[in-house]
């Protein structure tokens, strides 16, 4: 799989991009290739920690099951805690909802040197939100009082406000990826199923699963139409076909891999050349200490 066919420089249907891998791998393959992938991935983030430059924010959006969780776990298991953070993105607290929509997820983005993933991120305001209106009118919002002012407009301008904050964000060194994780309305149902025949499992199932897979046509436009207005060159989109966790995993792990490399300007900071100058007088130091 070649990395610029995952990513989304046209208006998307999701219905032309398969849900399954290309090819034929075996679970053992492509946990071996993961880990090849996620090794690289640990040494390149404490470069980035030593740069001290750049930021990178990693989101991660999808259906219910689509196995946002796991991928999370096991892409970033190789990085250093110091180096990373995880942010799921619930219902807004009463704080939250006395700011714009975009100030919690400004206020969890990445230090310099550090990667953030989003599970599930600010696109939920232009999702959840957007099949399930009434959520935004607990905003409080001045101009927004009653669901007949939701217009398609007002979705066209929260999508335009995304962009810019992207484009700030990039301009000022964070490196955005975006992945939606594609899986098939039958895959969901087998996931879900699983959940509900493994006692162990049992815990993820919630009657609001079933619910919100009866507007999986709902939210398949509301996917279609952020990731065709949001996909741009500095902050693009990729679809990662899902149905195989493995496989998406890997998948994922390689996209940022690759694009990373590209920033060759990452390198570790050089020492001082008085501090260079003495390495060999402190070596002497601690071998007679």
């Amino acid at each position: 799989m070649e990395i610029h066919n995952l990513k989304v420089s046209t208006p998307v249907s999701l219905e032309a991009y398969s849900t399954t891998p290309e090819e034929d791998h075996s679970k053992k393959a492509l946990k071996k290739k993961l880990r090849k992938e996620r090794k690289a991935l640990g040494k390149m983030q404490n470069t980035l920690y030593a740069h001290n430059k750049y930021s990178v924010l990693v989101c991660i959006q999808g259906m219910d099951t689509s196995g946002k969780d796991s991928l999370i776990r096991e892409v970033f298991k190789d990085f250093n805690v110091r180096g990373v953070i995880s942010h799921s993105f619930k219902k807004p607290s009463e704080e939250e909802l006395q700011h714009d929509f975009l100030w919690r997820h400004y206020k969890a983005l990445p230090a310099r040197g550090k990667y953030a993933v989003f599970n599930r991120s600010h696109y939920e305001n232009v999702l959840i939100s957007r099949v399930k209106p009434q959520i935004v009118l607990n905003e409080n919002s001045p101009h927004i009082t009653q669901l007949s002012d939701i217009t398609p407009e007002f979705w066209q301008q929260r999508l335009q406000q995304i962009n810019n904050f992207e484009e700030t964000i990039h301009q000022n060194g964070c490196i955005i990826f975006k992945f939606f994780l594609h899986i098939s309305k039958d895959e969901q149902k087998n996931r879900l199923l699983r959940r509900l025949n493994k006692p162990s499992k049992n815990w993820k199932f919630s009657p609001e699963d079933l619910k919100d897979r009866e507007l999986w046509d709902e939210y398949t436009h509301c996917y279609e139409d952020a990731i065709s207005v949001t996909s741009k060159a500095h902050a693009p989109w990729y679809i990662i076909p899902s149905d195989s966790k493995h496989y998406a995993r890997w998948l994922v792990a390689k996209t940022i891999k690759e694009r990373m490399e590209s920033y060759t300007d990452i390198q570790n900071p050089s020492l001082p050349d008085e501090l260079q100058e003495q390495l060999s007088y402190y070596k002497k130091q601690l071998k007679v200490s």
